[in-house]
């Protein structure tokens, strides 16, 4: 029998991966801003509902707190950069769509705008707010949810997620996601059987075998 070998670590979020995502926020044009969000993801499937969690100390909480909507956009290998100066700077010094060449565009639902280079873009309303430590979480749902056209199967409207080449976040790390390994229920899927070509008669021959 293998034998594994294993240590204790302190407790700590070893949770990986998890999106890198740029949440967009503001009411008006001069109060616009990007954070980049880490803890953030699904909690409910219906009603759709996901979350963010965001400190207390950060410019954006106060406008996500107050005005009770926010949008979740999806990053990818080209917003990259973007993606990580949006986390390490503050939108109370520097206006983060001017400096990173980012478009703010407006979103069906909410007054917050969505992020134009984003391939989908997640609509919230925030239903709660809990304070967990060092973190509050914004749970909220899902009221539209913005795809840009390019990525989209013409024949079936389905998302390519592998088109977008999104990216995500280990441990102070950024890396592009990988190849795709296997779908929901393949590990339980039957393996469909061959189908046997039809019976021809042979050639010079004819049904009936027997001498006359």
């Amino acid at each position: 029998m293998t034998t594994f070998k294993k240590t204790n670590w302190r407790p700590g979020t070893m949770v990986y991966p998890v999106p890198a995502v740029l949440v967009s926020c503001g009411e008006t044009a001069d109060e616009y801003n990007l954070i980049t969000i880490a803890w953030t993801g699904t909690i409910c499937s219906d009603p759709p509902m996901c979350y963010i969690s965001v400190r207390p100390s950060r410019h954006s909480y106060e406008i996500i707190k107050r005005t009770g909507e926010y949008v979740i956009n999806l990053t990818t290998e080209e917003l990259a950069r973007a993606t990580d100066w949006c986390g390490v700077k503050s939108g109370a010094k520097v206006n983060k769509w001017k400096e990173m060449g980012l478009t703010p565009a407006p979103a069906s639902v909410v007054k917050a705008p969505i992020l134009a280079e984003a391939p989908i873009s997640i609509e919230c309303k925030v239903k709660d707010i809990v304070n967990l430590g060092t973190h509050d979480m914004f749970i909220s749902e899902v009221v539209n949810v913005i795809a840009d056209e390019r990525y989209l199967d013409p024949e079936t409207g389905a998302f390519s997620l592998k088109q977008s080449d999104p990216i995500c976040y280990v441990h102070g790390h950024y890396f592009k996601v990988g190849e795709q390994i296997g779908k929901f229920g393949w590990s339980v899927e039957k393996k469909k059987k061959k189908k046997r070509p039809p019976l021809t008669p042979q050639k010079g021959r004819t049904g009936n075998n027997n001498k006359q």
